[in-house]
């Protein structure tokens, strides 16, 4: 019998925060200490799980099958392929990075580390689940933490108003996905005769034809797939920041604590993008091939729009926000070509922007910390005080640039090779992004880390923390190595994007 990483790796988190609840509140360098020893044995498995990976055989591996609730056709069914491997590895990183950049919280860290973690797990859940109903189960618990993490430890301005309008979002979003996920279950149930939310088993049944069936919309009749795609495919997207449902993001970016919106653009985003993917597209063929014109033109004008707001902003931590937005809108973009290109670009892209912006956040979290200030207008010479958080901006900036050499090129160069093949004109305007990217991060470099420092700065601006240099550097690593050497990842990836394409082919 198999070791049963997936299911240490999702309940390590869960686990970990229980204890933490347990520890004496006063014992804070113990919480922290244990906090950092969850989060490096979750890194450590999910390393395990990437680099054991078997490209050449591909398809779901690492499978495990336990019965939870058999009368009511659901079970514990983990198993990752070449897209939700790398995402597993990334939630590992951005777990551990987020603890050390918020070794300094002294506000119930106790609390906040516990329900960081639960966040975590709810994460690890839906990248590995391969049942329908454990996949809505974990995608919940991923989003109910964010309240209380925004709410409690958040920005004291916007706080309160950015964990509200989040969670209705995205709760608003998952029903709404929820609804078409419950149609998709009783139509297999009355194809096959059986209940049973196993992913797997719905393709099976799909493909035999129990989605071949018309839905009555006052009185003209409607393929199942086409009517429910929408309702499926935009309730996940909600939390993937597709316009227009994407102006709860920069809000929650901006309230969250660092590490909160490391997590919030370095994993959850990629969360509803994952989930569109795999119950939109994947159960939903048909419905993809129909509607992808519309999911083309929503995240074209992400990729172009994003940029340009946040070209405008003067807040440090707005112009990141409205930049994942942007970001965002590639990898959709990327989904809706259905192409292998466009996909292997998105699946690249979840990977590289979600270690882009864990790395931006923590930089701007640490400029925060000690200049009391994100108004780029009121900073400047940062660099003279904070060469590493300056060193890795530039970096992050680079790769959200596209620059050859970095992960952002390697992602974002197959996505517009997609669009390309898929519509031209498209790829032309999204293409606008990549020299408003460009212009809005050199006038944030500039802006901030260059130029002359306010003299106000002069003995006040102290250096950041060993475990701050870590995270920084472990961030900057991974960009450049997955740039240096995407055959660390395209392919698996790749092994990934072809299932998605015989599923599509079977359309």
């Amino acid at each position: 019998m198999q070791f049963p990483i997936l299911s240490v790796i999702v309940f390590t988190p869960m686990l970990a925060a229980l204890i933490l609840l347990l520890m004496k509140p006063e014992r804070k360098t113990e919480i922290r200490v244990t906090a950092l020893a969850a989060a490096t044995f979750a890194l450590l498995l999910s390393l395990w799980v990437y680099f054991t990976y078997d490209k050449s055989v591909a398809g779901y591996q690492f499978e495990e099958v336990y019965n939870w609730m058999p009368s009511l056709g659901i079970g514990l069914h983990w198993g990752v392929d070449g897209i939700s491997a790398p995402l597993v590895l990334l939630t590992g990183v951005v777990m551990f990075t987020g603890v050390l950049i918020s070794w300094g919280v002294d506000d119930r860290p106790r609390e906040f580390f516990a329900f960081l973690f639960i966040l975590a797990s709810g994460v690890f859940g839906v990248f590995a689940a391969l049942d329908l109903f454990l996949l809505f189960f974990f995608y919940e618990i991923a989003v109910f933490p964010m309240y209380l993490l925004i709410a409690i430890w958040g920005w004291v301005k916007t706080r309160e108003y950015a964990a509200m309008k989040l969670t209705l979002y995205l709760f608003i979003g998952s029903v709404i996905a929820l609804v078409g996920a419950l149609a998709m279950f009783w139509a297999v149930k009355e194809y096959t005769g059986t209940l049973t939310f196993d992913m797997l088993k719905m393709e099976e049944a799909i493909r035999a034809g129990a989605f071949d069936r018309m839905v009555n919309l006052f009185g003209k009749e409607v393929p199942f797939q086409v009517f429910w795609f929408p309702f499926v495919f935009m309730g996940f997207a909600v939390l993937g920041g597709i316009f227009p449902f994407h102006n709860w993001s920069p809000d929650g970016h901006v309230a969250a604590p660092t590490a909160v919106s490391m997590f919030h653009a370095g994993v959850l985003m990629k969360l509803g993008a994952f989930a569109a993917l795999r119950v939109g597209i994947m159960l939903l063929p048909e419905g993809a091939l129909y509607w992808k014109w519309v999911v083309l033109g929503l995240a074209s004008v992400n990729v172009v729009y994003g940029a340009f707001i946040a070209f405008v902003q003067t807040d440090f931590k707005y112009v990141i926000g409205f930049s994942s937005v942007s970001h965002m809108g590639l990898v959709m973009l990327g989904f809706s070509t259905l192409t292998r290109d466009g996909l292997t670009g998105a699946g690249l892209q979840m990977f590289s922007h979600g270690v882009m912006t864990a790395l931006f956040f923590a930089v701007v979290g640490m400029v925060y910390d000690r200049a009391h200030t994100r108004e780029i207008p009121k900073l400047g010479g940062m660099a003279k005080y904070l060469s590493w958080p300056a060193i890795g901006f530039i970096i992050g900036g680079l790769v959200s640039m596209g620059m050859p050499g970095l992960s952002g090129f390697v992602a974002e160069f197959p996505i517009f090779r997609g669009v390309w093949q898929a519509a031209p004109l498209v790829a032309i305007v999204a293409s606008i992004s990549i020299v408003v990217t460009a212009a809005y991060i050199m006038l944030v470099i500039r802006r901030v880390f260059f130029g002359e420092a306010p003299a106000e700065f002069e003995g006040h601006i102290g250096p950041i923390s060993v475990l701050d240099k870590v995270a920084i550097a472990l961030l900057c690593f991974i960009m450049v190595c997955l740039g240096l050497f995407p055959s660390l990842m395209a392919p698996m990836v790749e092994t990934g994007v072809d299932n998605i394409l015989r599923l599509l082919g079977g359309a």
